[in-house]
């Protein structure tokens, strides 16, 4: 089960950037038409989609260190991750509420309770 949720949070990152080429396609084109350098700073909805596309490699990232902890029997790993996922979807939700970061509370949740062994 912990391998599933490991998982489940690194394709949350793909998802993360697929859905974010998507939803910010026509400010990302005018970003890189633009020259890309310094092109975030003036436009809310650029700086929008560049924040929210950097969050999808970080999603990976976590999901990739929670893949290795599960393969390496590192319990300690997925709590700390989970713990950061926790903080994170936290501070997301009580400034978003109405957002997808439910998701990633749930998954951060699961992963701390595989660190601990309850799953």
């Amino acid at each position: 089960m912990a391998r599933g949720i490991a998982w489940a949070t690194l394709v949350l990152g793909l998802v993360h950037l697929v859905f974010g080429m998507v939803r910010f396609k026509l400010p990302l084109e005018e970003a890189v038409a633009a020259g890309f350098i310094d092109q975030f700073r003036e436009h809310e909805l650029r700086r929008t989609a560049f924040w929210f596309l950097m969050c999808g490699p970080l999603l990976m990232l976590m999901g990739h260190l929670a893949i290795r902890a599960v393969a390496m029997g590192d319990p300690a790993l997925l709590r700390i991750t989970g713990t950061y996922a926790l903080v994170a979807s936290v501070v997301g939700i009580a400034a978003f509420p109405m957002s997808p970061l439910w998701l990633l509370f749930g998954l951060s949740l699961l992963l701390i309770a595989a660190g601990c062994g309850w799953l």
